[in-house]
């Protein structure tokens, strides 16, 4: 072989390099609502999360892609008829996973989001299952996460989505006790049953996530979430009483449970599996936004040791004390300065 072609052929395998490691990487999408989705406003200040931000963190990039198409207000039916279920298809291809899961905004009243458990609900389900696997993705079914309701008298089930919009002044008033009262009825039952009847792998997010709060208790489950007390989070001055969506802390417990379910059902990708102290993202789907702030709480820590990811960036590389035990790994492309 002559020099020439050497050359041509090396430079060839360089461009198809990024499409062949493309390929290695198995993603997993997520469709569902706003207790997964990615949220709006980060650089602004705002403390909510979803669950489905944080899943990155918990899966090496290098294997696992994490796609969220969550979005805030959608039901089942409301996702299929907006396209964003067609726009996942165009984008899976053998071997990727989508984790589904409904039923927050499948109990409202309004048409274009209402569902039947039993019925329209199972259907839709159904439908992202058979067409998942027809694309060659593995199907994960999911039913709801819990709200954090404590309330001994039941509560009206208002529209989740007006909760960002209130007050701590217009929370409920109403008494709380110590047992976690289930919101969502045969929506959490029949993401399950489709599960059984189609052979699916199922991850009880309700059980998972019931037991989270329960176990954490009527005041210390208020962490979770976007419940805050006037003049305590600067995002929200006017504080805010939100049972329903998660803080940063929240999503971050919720996404490492998760994680660890799913992998209980997928033991393949326990492979992937990732942990770290503190994550650092621009995006918003880590612990910090900001490697200083970060570096200051990993050396504030009372930790042994403290281990920092990095998501994607560049970024000015700190300079820590001789003595610290700051460990930082970057990931996802994330490279210095």
């Amino acid at each position: 072989m002559n020099r020439l072609n050497y050359f041509s052929l090396l430079l060839l395998a360089l461009l198809l390099l990024p499409a062949a490691r493309e390929d290695t990487v198995t993603t997993i999408f997520i469709i569902g609502d706003s207790t997964a989705a990615n949220k709006s406003g980060i650089d602004k200040g705002n403390k909510e999360r979803g669950w489905g931000m944080a899943l990155q963190c918990y899966f090496d990039p290098e294997f696992v892609h994490v796609d969220n198409h969550a979005v805030n207000g959608r039901s089942s039916l409301s996702f299929l008829n907006e396209g964003r279920w067609d726009k996942v298809l165009e984008k899976m291809k053998p071997g990727d996973y989508v984790i589904i899961q409904f039923g927050h905004n499948d109990e409202k009243a309004p048409a274009d989001r209402h569902t039947d458990p039993g019925s329209t609900f199972d259907y839709n389900l159904a439908k992202y299952v058979r067409e998942t696997r027809e694309h060659g993705g593995i199907p994960i079914l999911m039913n709801c996460v819990v709200r954090r309701n404590f309330f001994v008298e039941a509560t009206a089930n208002d529209d989740d989505e007006k909760l960002r919009t209130q007050t701590f002044k217009d929370g409920v008033k109403m008494i709380e006790g110590d047992s976690l009262i289930d919101t969502h009825g045969l929506y959490r039952v029949a993401p399950r049953d489709v599960a059984k009847r189609m052979n699916c792998l199922f991850v009880d997010a309700n059980q998972i996530t019931h037991d989270l709060e329960q176990g954490l208790g009527t005041e210390a489950s208020k962490k979770l979430h976007m419940w805050f007390l006037p003049d305590e989070e600067p995002s929200v001055p006017k504080g805010r009483q939100d049972n329903t969506h998660y803080n940063v802390y929240g999503a971050h417990v919720v996404a490492r449970l998760l994680a660890d379910a799913i992998c209980q059902e997928v033991p393949l990708l326990t492979r992937y599996r990732v942990e770290a102290d503190i994550t650092v993202d621009q995006q918003g789907r880590g612990d910090y936004l900001s490697l200083d702030e970060a570096v200051r709480a990993a050396l504030a820590s009372s930790k042994a040791e403290t281990t920092i990811q990095v998501l994607g960036g560049t970024w000015q590389k700190p300079t820590l004390p001789k003595k610290s035990k700051v460990n930082i790994i970057l990931r996802e492309g994330a490279a210095w300065e």
